[in-house]
């Protein structure tokens, strides 16, 4: 089994705080794994909610729930959302005789009634699939190919993650999509989604989508809320303030398992990866996820002027500005968009990662590292952002 320290640790530090804590990410992407290692699936305090005893169980919610000490834990809860108010008057009991972990596979956005009614009350910890940093070095192509889900990740062979991964997707639209109670049609969410991967890493351009969809703006943008609601997509937001150029202000699109990106092209080897047109957006998506995962900033963005100018990421934490550029290639060197980003934005520094593996300096501030070291390297991030001595984030 994969060591998911860090994640458990992170999940123990926030029930320590707080007296309900969500845990959201994808389907099959290790949450219930992760929360079997805090308590038995065995015991009385665990709900899965797609087992017919826990429904049974919890068919007199406040009778199964107000008696429970300890850890409660509740899988897939966005099956059952009505459990909300209930939980909210549980958790402020004093003193309190339990603590919830709740398991779900949709945001909080998709989970109204959760932001409403346990407010304040509510810790939220993100889980993916695999990372770089989970899994060390040396298995970068496998991980970028499989995508991080880890019934792909650790299929026989290639063949049989892509047999998985196009079953998961299937699955995912024709059944899990329902559950959430939305009703959108499962052929045209899929034509949406399969169009999307070719769009991926471009910035949003929902009247092109609209049309090609032969469907309204309204509608296409529905799907991309939804898709990004249940961690399919990510929305990178782009950032702009008052400077002279002209800038990107539609986000940028990403599907964030580049295994899932894969099956929806078609490409199930590296062969079949490296001729494909997307070979170079699939390795960005890959890279700008496993930043964000490793990293882990207060703040991410792109920035795009019209004029020509972009940056990947920028990041910021500790109060400072980091810039990211993803470059598939063997020696990146600094071009003009570099130079401009690093003025315009302000950067503390730039980064430059690329899937080589020699380190080296572009120019003053401007550095290019092989992803490997960035995302597994827990020094390299902390020096990335070691707060600067007398000064806060220049926003």
């Amino acid at each position: 089994m994969i060591d998911r320290k860090a994640d458990v640790n992170q999940v123990r530090t926030a029930l320590r705080r707080s007296r309900i804590v969500a845990l959201l990410g994808p389907r099959q992407c290790g949450k219930t794994t992760l929360a079997r290692q805090l308590i038995s699936e065995r015991s009385l305090n665990y709900f899965d909610l797609e087992d017919p005893q826990s429904l049974a169980r919890l068919s007199e919610p406040d009778i199964a729930l107000r008696p429970l000490r300890g850890l409660v834990v509740i899988d897939e809860i966005q099956r059952r959302p009505q459990l909300f108010p209930l939980l909210r008057v549980l958790a402020d009991r004093q003193p309190l005789p339990a603590r919830f972990l709740i398991l779900g596979s949709a945001s909080p956005d998709l989970l109204q009634q959760s932001s409403e009614t346990l407010a304040g009350r509510l810790e939220t910890v993100s889980l993916e699939g695999f990372r770089l940093s989970d899994l060390g070095r040396g298995v970068q192509d496998r991980l970028w190919l499989r995508g991080g889900f880890p019934l792909a990740y650790t299929a026989r062979s290639s063949a049989d993650s892509m047999a998985w991964r196009r079953q998961f997707i299937q699955a995912f639209l024709e059944r899990d999509i329902p559950q959430l109670g939305i009703q959108i049609p499962t052929a045209a969410l899929r034509r949406f989604w399969n169009m999307l991967a070719h769009y991926h890493a471009q910035t949003w351009n929902g009247a092109e989508l609209a049309r090609a969809l032969a469907v309204g703006q309204s509608t296409v943008r529905r799907y991309l809320d939804l898709l990004t609601g249940v961690f399919m997509l990510r929305q990178l937001p782009p950032w702009f303030e008052n400077v002279a150029k002209r800038q990107v202000k539609s986000p940028k699109v990403y599907v964030r398992d580049s295994g899932l990106l894969h099956a929806l092209l078609g490409t199930g080897s590296h062969g079949d990866l490296e001729a494909h047109p997307k070979v170079g957006a699939s390795w960005e998506g890959f890279a700008v996820e496993e930043v964000l995962k490793a990293v882990r900033p207060d703040e991410a963005y792109f920035w795009a002027t019209h004029q020509g100018a972009e940056l990947d990421l920028l990041l910021f934490k500790h109060g400072r500005r980091v810039g990211v550029e993803c470059k598939r290639m063997d020696a990146p060197v600094l071009t003009p968009s570099m130079k401009i980003a690093l003025g315009d934005l302000k950067l503390d520094r730039l980064i430059v990662v690329y899937p080589g593996e020699r380190r080296y300096a572009l120019a003053h501030r401007v550095e290019v590292v092989p992803l490997t070291e960035l995302v597994v390297g827990e020094e390299d991030r902390a020096h990335l952002f070691r707060k600067p001595t007398g000064g806060g984030a220049r926003r």
